[in-house]
């Protein structure tokens, strides 16, 4: 009769995290200022890790806050990094800051989204750039690659669509590769099923070495736009809602373009 097996341990948990960092036990043991013996009595269970340890590790190995929480439980320690929602009190002068970036980069588009891409804000040219995109896509929670990639999203009216969708799910495939996100990886076996949709091992052709960066190229209407991207997150964040939190702000890529935007999307700067 098969022997039911419980949950992870900590040491385990942290091996696996380890491994998929690609280091030795030696090498993380150098890091961490631990004998490479005494991690491995951690890693198999020999020897039960202090909290402060595993907090120790977990910064080395750069586990996200969410996974340093079940570290912790795993341990047999409470969870430490809250999980707070942007309504709070407590958060206001995060939610002002946040607000005003948003704002004050328009009538360029910017938007902000969460570990599973689900859009959290976005300003007027977000606004702007999604007009025609079917409802069900804008309702919430809305997901930033469905909307960019779908059939009935922003996909048709996007010129460089193959080289578009390849960096956006290389960047979805990179985030599947720190984190090991199972609905990630649901949203991206369902993103490369969609029609015009080219993932990593299908590019046709690599990417110039020539080119500046890459644009995301948009057919509005009459209008052709032009964008590049910035992505920002908190740097210093102790809450997990604050670190998995993404600003994406995109800017014209050429004068016709921020043109195109200015007299489009109307904006709160004095005049």
């Amino acid at each position: 009769m098969p022997v039911a097996q419980g949950p992870p341990s900590a040491g385990a948990l942290l091996r696996e995290w380890r491994q998929r960092r690609n280091l030795s036990q030696l090498e993380v043991a150098m890091r961490s200022a631990v004998s490479a013996r005494h991690l491995s009595f951690i890693e198999t269970g020999r020897a039960r890790p202090s909290r402060e340890m595993v907090l120790h590790l977990a910064e080395r190995l750069d586990v996200p806050l969410r996974e340093r929480n079940h570290l912790l439980l795993a341990a047999g320690f409470a969870p430490i990094f809250g999980e707070r929602s942007l309504d709070e009190d407590e958060m206001a002068p995060v939610r002002a800051a946040l607000d005003g970036f948003l704002s004050a980069h328009e009538p360029y588009p910017a938007v902000l989204f969460d570990r599973h891409w689900n859009i959290v804000a976005g300003n007027r040219g977000v606004a702007y750039v999604t007009r025609g995109v079917a409802d069900e896509l804008l309702a919430p929670p809305a997901n930033v690659l469905r909307i960019a990639l779908h059939p009935d999203g922003m996909a048709p009216r996007i010129s460089n669509l193959p080289e578009w969708s390849d960096y956006l799910l290389g960047r979805l495939r990179r985030e599947i590769e720190v984190t090991r996100d199972s609905e990630l990886e649901s949203l991206y076996d369902e993103l490369v099923a969609y029609p015009g949709v080219v993932a990593e091992h299908d590019r046709a052709h690599p990417p110039s070495p020539n080119d500046i960066l890459l644009t995301h190229e948009l057919r509005l209407e009459d209008t052709q736009l032009a964008l590049f991207s910035t992505i920002t997150s908190f740097g210093t964040a102790r809450d997990v809602t604050l670190a998995e939190l993404t600003i994406e702000a995109f800017y014209p890529a050429n004068s016709h373009t921020a043109e195109a935007l200015t007299a489009a999307v109307p904006t709160n700067r004095p005049s």
